[in-house]
């Protein structure tokens, strides 16, 4: 991944919204994930069970970046109970998606939270469990990262626990070269040269992922009693936490 896009440059909150609104199926699809993802199907079993392990009773769960809604039917399948779904995406025809998906399978709650994350207004300790996959390198300024995940940690119960899935980058620029060549050559083997060209203009466009290590630490800080990193190949890993 190279860094000629400074942070200020990168595609602002509208130009996200606008690519993921025509993009809607893409991510409508609980077998393979988000094929852009490595390990996807791998890495939402891993966040569910951490989920289920940790929080064994689940009344309400937020779904950060819900997407067309493919971790909370994962959570909800592997829970077997119904609770209640609070789903938040920038994206409009993603939560309406995620929503018809939801429905058709679990007679739940659904509720829906449309707009930015950090602005969204949402009740404190209210959540057993908070979902984020692929949402967080979006993200920009230390500043930015600081409040969302004390923002996260502010919306858990005590006991709660939160577990994202993410693209990320690494601490060391040698290991980070060897990272992006296998992710280079696992987009090239899904979709040929002119694929991974297409993932790799969007990423540098886009996103400004941080380091697992980082992730870890920022949680730590805000006050998650216990962290663990479930799993990392390349440049995406599954983690989470618990609050006291």
């Amino acid at each position: 991944m190279s860094e000629k896009i400074p942070l200020q440059a990168k595609s602002t909150i509208e130009e996200i919204r606008e690519r993921f609104d025509v993009d809607v199926e893409r991510f409508s699809n609980l077998e393979t994930g988000q094929t852009a993802t490595i390990d996807a199907p791998l890495a939402m079993e891993l966040i569910t069970g951490a989920a289920i392990a940790t929080t064994p009773m689940i009344e309400r769960v937020l779904d950060i970046g819900c997407g067309a809604g493919n971790n909370t039917l994962k959570l909800l399948q592997s829970y077997e109970n119904d609770f209640i779904c609070d789903l938040n995406d920038l994206s409009f025809p993603m939560l309406q998606r995620a929503k018809e998906r939801i429905s058709a399978v679990f007679k739940t709650q659904i509720n829906l939270h449309h707009g930015d994350f950090r602005t969204v207004e949402l009740v404190s300790g209210r959540y057993d469990v908070i979902l984020a996959a692929a949402v967080l390198h979006h993200l920009r300024e230390d500043e930015d990262w600081f409040s969302v995940f004390s923002k996260i940690y502010d919306l858990l119960k005590p006991g709660g626990s939160f577990w994202v899935t993410d693209y990320i980058s690494h601490e060391l620029p040698p290991v980070q070269a060897i990272m992006w060549k296998r992710y280079g050559a696992y987009l090239e083997r899904m979709g040929g040269p002119e694929y991974r060209e297409k993932v790799f203009a969007y990423t540098e466009k886009e996103d400004s992922p941080r380091p697992v290590t980082f992730q870890l630490e920022l949680m730590k800080k805000v006050g998650f009693s216990t962290v663990e990193l479930l799993h990392k190949n390349s440049c995406f890993a599954a983690f989470g936490g618990v609050k006291a």
